[in-house]
């Protein structure tokens, strides 16, 4: 795995894009920054790696809009050693930000190809997330509370099981809607039943999907 000058000046060039488009945490566009995203795309899309949207990394599935990994990234309100649960692993891109930014993070993912393979690229790369291979639907009950959820697929509503790992005055990122977008939502839990959710826009993702593939 090289990572090149131009490679670095084309991540540069990414960052400045997506603080142009209104990220203002600085700890974020410095994780992503460091992190060379082509690692985590099949070679015949290295060219694209920089580019400010979506790739298809097989199974069905995407490495998100660089964009939208900030988005959520942000609305985590992500503290130091935050105990984070990860639903859909998906490339790792997502989780190695989470770790750059000092969390602790729990990662599922229900297509064992997938599983497989980014568990094997962030060990390759050093980096140390708690990887599972199940249904995200289900979350990971034996390690909850967590400080914080994000969800990486699209939900068709929140999930019911995920609201009950989420520890009190922690909060949860799902984009909730059907093959048509979803809006980004946020979930602080504030009580024992007591939930606060608030919309931050309109975006695109693949469907979250029930059980083990």
């Amino acid at each position: 795995m090289t990572d090149s000058y131009r490679h670095k000046g084309l991540r540069r060039k990414l960052i400045d894009t997506v603080a142009g488009k209104g990220i203002i945490d600085k700890r974020i566009l410095e994780a992503m920054a460091k992190v060379p995203r082509h690692y985590f795309m099949d070679s015949g899309f290295v060219e694209f790696a920089y580019k400010d949207q979506a790739f298809p990394i097989g199974s069905g599935q995407t490495i998100s809009q660089p964009y939208t990994v900030a988005f959520q990234t942000e609305l985590l309100n992500l503290k130091k050693h935050d105990k984070i649960l990860e639903v859909g692993t998906g490339s790792g891109y997502q989780c190695v930000i989470l770790l750059e930014l000092g969390a602790k993070v729990f990662t599922i993912e229900r297509h064992r190809e997938l599983y497989l393979k980014s568990r094997s690229l962030l060990t390759q790369m050093g980096y140390k997330p708690y990887f599972f291979y199940g249904d995200g639907y289900q979350g990971l009950p034996n390690h909850a509370p967590f400080d914080k959820i994000i969800i990486t697929a699209g939900a068709p509503e929140i999930p019911n099981e995920l609201l009950k790992q989420l520890k009190i005055g922690g909060r949860m990122i799902v984009p909730v809607g059907g093959s048509n977008g979803q809006l980004m939502i946020s979930v602080d839990r504030i009580g024992e039943d007591e939930f606060e959710k608030t919309e931050h826009g309109a975006f695109a993702f693949v469907p979250m999907l029930k059980g083990k593939q």
